[in-house]
This record gives structure tokens, sequence and C-alpha cells, in this order.
């Protein structure tokens, strides 16, 4: 069962940054799509951003347009995701998964590839 594994939250102040990692133990991450999604306490899980299996297309949340940036370190075998500009209503447990694909209508339509795996907590103080 693919299930990827995420680290780098925390607690952090209004408008502070963050790094979240998304590790592949045993998998190769430059193979896949890899999507980052989140869901705040009481709401549905939602698409954060995504980043195509070479890296050369990312897509974003309106919401984190212009806040967050998405990479992948094929060397490290990681997926990272930097988050500037901190909001409250960022506070979420924040995932990664394998897609299908990076195209938003696959992000917020279509079930992840690999399982969810525990999530990383992020919370915004204000």
């Amino acid at each position: 069962q693919l299930q990827l594994v995420e680290s780098g939250g925390g607690l952090v102040q209004l408008g502070g940054s963050l790094r979240l990692s998304c590790a592949a133990p045993g998998m190769f991450l430059e193979t896949y799509a890899i999507g980052w999604y989140r869901q705040a306490p009481g709401k549905e899980r939602e698409g954060v951003s995504c980043i195509s299996s070479s890296g050369g297309t990312t897509n974003y949340a309106d919401s984190v347009k212009g806040r967050f940036t998405i990479s992948k370190d094929n060397a490290k075998n990681t997926v990272y995701l930097q988050m500037n500009s901190l909001k409250p209503e960022d506070t979420a447990v924040y995932y990664c998964v394998i897609i299908e694909g990076c195209i938003w209508q696959v992000v917020t339509t279509r079930d992840p590839v690999s399982s969810w795996g525990q999530g990383t907590q992020v919370t915004v103080s204000s």
C-alpha cells in the first residue's frame, strides 16, 4: 500500500512561515505527481497544491496562491510545501498523496493513488 510521510508542521504566529516535507520511503517520487491537501476542524478536506512528476507543472488553490510554493527534490526523494504569510485560516492537518496528475480537476475530484497518511498539524495563531 502506497503511503507518504508528512512532517514539518507546528505552531506559528500570523504572518509566519513553515516548510512541510513529504517523504516516500521505498518509492521514487520523480515518477509520481504529488498533491498537498488540508483538512480544518469541521471542514472537508481540500486541495492545496500539486506538482507533476517532472516538477515542471505546479498548481495552487486560489486561497494560497502567492503565499505557498511547492517543490520537488528528486535527489532527496522529497516534496516540499513552503508556506509563507500564514493566516489563521491556514490552520489544518496537511496531507501529501500521490495523484494521477497535476491537473486541478484531478486534485479536486479524483481520489488519490496512495493512501492518506497521518498528516502534519499546522496551527496559525492570530
